[in-house]
């Protein structure tokens, strides 16, 4: 990270997660299926024998779809455009963008539900994006925002690095690639986190392809030309100054009482 910008990431951020995307060392396989791929990164023996503490007990997760009918250009839109998001996302409670820090960085609030009877979750993460011919890179991650602190009611989760890549294969065909690395804190144990997100992740892949589909259709309807992520210059957002912001580390939060919590621990200590 660079420390001029301090909070802003630099290309070694992008190079870093898009190593990461394209990398099977230390990647273990959950799900093949219909052009779907899903893997959990497995640490190296390295990090393992006798560094317990330095291994994050959140699952970093990879979610590779390919897609044979929707270009790269329109998933990268399709990821971007917020007001297009609350047709096809049933689980948003709210969602919008902050701020810009840049032209290819803003600062955005996401809320979502969550079965019952856990509390349902929110986040403000600082994104930042690259557009090119060769391929289409979305990272995000969790910042302190002053004026967006927890709210009653909702348990504040962490990104600790999420993001997407996506390379044309053709004019209207592309590799689809979802690496997320999140604490959705709360009384979850990390164990039911980490293998819920193996069953949710191709769910929610299937859910953005489809979105993908129908998109320039429906965009044809919604202001066609606007696209403040491709042209800065038609962004509404505020400027904000990047030194307000702070990365939102999870021990900082406070772990909120969900009823369902001791049931899961039970399962835990009986499996």
């Amino acid at each position: 990270m660079s420390l001029t910008s301090r909070i802003i990431p630099d290309e070694s951020v992008f190079s870093d997660f898009k190593r990461q995307c394209m990398s099977t060392d230390n990647w273990q396989n959950k799900y093949s299926k219909t052009g779907m791929e899903v893997w959990v990164e497995v640490p190296p023996l390295s990090c393992t024998q006798g560094h317990k503490s330095s291994v994050s007990k959140v699952h970093k997760i990879k979610c590779r779809i390919t897609i044979n009918d929707v270009s790269a250009a329109t998933m990268y839109d399709v990821l971007h455009d917020n007001k297009y998001r609350k047709t096809w996302d049933p689980a948003m409670l709210e969602s919008f963008e902050i701020a810009r820090l840049g032209p290819n960085v803003d600062v955005g609030y996401y809320s979502w539900l969550c079965p019952k009877p856990l509390k349902n979750r929110d986040v403000v993460t600082l994104r930042s994006w690259e557009a090119s011919e060769d391929e289409y890179v979305i990272v995000n991650y969790s910042v302190k925002h002053p004026k967006y602190p927890p709210r009653k009611g909702l348990v504040r989760a962490v990104s600790i690095l999420t993001g997407y890549l996506v390379k044309p294969t053709g004019p209207n065909s592309c590799l689809f690639t979802y690496l997320s690395q999140a604490d959705p804190r709360g009384s979850l144990p990390k164990w039911a986190v980490n293998a819920g997100s193996q069953i949710l992740a191709p769910k929610v892949m299937r859910s953005v392809y489809k979105a993908g589909q129908n998109y320039l259709a429906w965009k044809a309807q919604h202001s066609p030309e606007y696209k403040p992520w491709l042209y800065p210059i038609q962004s509404q957002l505020p400027m904000m100054d990047p030194a307000e912001l702070a990365i939102q580390r999870g021990d900082s939060l406070e772990n909120v009482d969900e009823s369902s919590a001791q049931q899961v621990q039970d399962l835990e200590d009986s499996s």
